[in-house]
This record gives structure tokens, sequence and C-alpha cells, in this order.
């Protein structure tokens, strides 16, 4: 079995607005399993992101740092998924992943569906916390919530948004 433990550097930002050539770019629909259902933020995750499948556990390096994560990842079939999606009450969400180009630099654009259609994030991701550091936000970008709890996966599922169009 195919099994990687890595430590994981990356910033995560909310949209300004959107590229106008995001369209163009290749994209995944990913659904997320989020598991124990009843836990505030799990950090043990089933996904399904085009034809793969994994379960994965990520957690920071250093308690209040989400820019660090250790990230422990495992390929599973597609029909061990299924069995597993069948049985699991976790908590639930999907959205499309743009592997977007910015700057010769892979920007993950996640444009999230159903309760939580309206917010788009942006993850970036880098081989050591130096290249982190000299990075800069992208224009399209709003503002860096890599260290808001409320961005991350495990806490965003279950939530809804709303989007106001006026007042």
């Amino acid at each position: 079995m195919n099994q990687s433990c890595i430590i994981e550097y990356e910033c995560t930002y909310l949209l300004k607005y959107v590229p106008n050539d995001l369209k163009n770019y290749p994209w995944d629909e990913i659904s997320d399993i989020y598991i124990p259902q009843n836990t505030e933020h799990p950090k043990l995750r089933m996904r399904k992101r085009g034809s793969k499948y994994e379960i994965c556990k990520k957690y920071p390096v250093y308690e209040g740092d989400a820019s660090q994560q250790h990230e422990f990842t495992i390929p599973i079939t597609k029909e061990e998924f299924q069995e597993l999606n069948e049985n699991l009450q976790g908590k639930r969400a999907r959205k499309h992943r743009y592997s977007y180009k910015y700057k010769s630099k892979l920007v993950e654009i996640d444009v999230y569906l159903d309760d939580l259609k309206g917010l788009i994030l942006a993850d970036v991701e880098f081989t050591s916390d130096q290249k982190k550091a000299n990075f800069s936000q992208p224009d399209f970008c709003l503002a860096d919530v890599t260290q808001e709890k409320v961005t991350a996966g495990g806490m965003l599922v279950g939530k809804n948004i709303v989007i106001l169009n006026q007042f």
C-alpha cells in the first residue's frame, strides 16, 4: 500500500474576486467526509477527487499554527470509498477545485457547492517555511485566512453560507 506522511506548508486566502480566466483551468469535483461527525473540528477526512480516493489525517505541526500541517494520506479504492461513504455519518462538503497558475505558482482555488455555495478560498502550498514567507498574496485575494479556524475544512463542513445581495 502506498501511504505518505508529509509536512505541508500552506497559505489560505479568501478571494476578493474570481480571476477572469479561471474557467479555462482544469478542475476536479471534490467530495469530503469529515469524521467523527460530533467533533467541532474533525481532522480525519475521506475524499473523492475525480477518480482518486483517499483517507487523510491533518493536524498542526505546532499547536496554534495552521500554516504547517502533518498530513498522513492512505489511498483507497473506489469500492472501499463507496462502502465507507454509504455507512459514514460524517460532515460532508463538495467543491470544485481549480488548478490555477499565478506567477509560476500553482494556486488551488476551491469553489464550494451546496450549503457553502458562495464561498471561494485559495490554497497555495510550499516546500518550505522560507518559500512560504517569501510569497506575496495574489491580487485577486482579499485576506490571508490561514490562521482562521473557521476556514479550515473540518470547521466549514456542516455550516451554511448566506449571501446577501442587498440590504
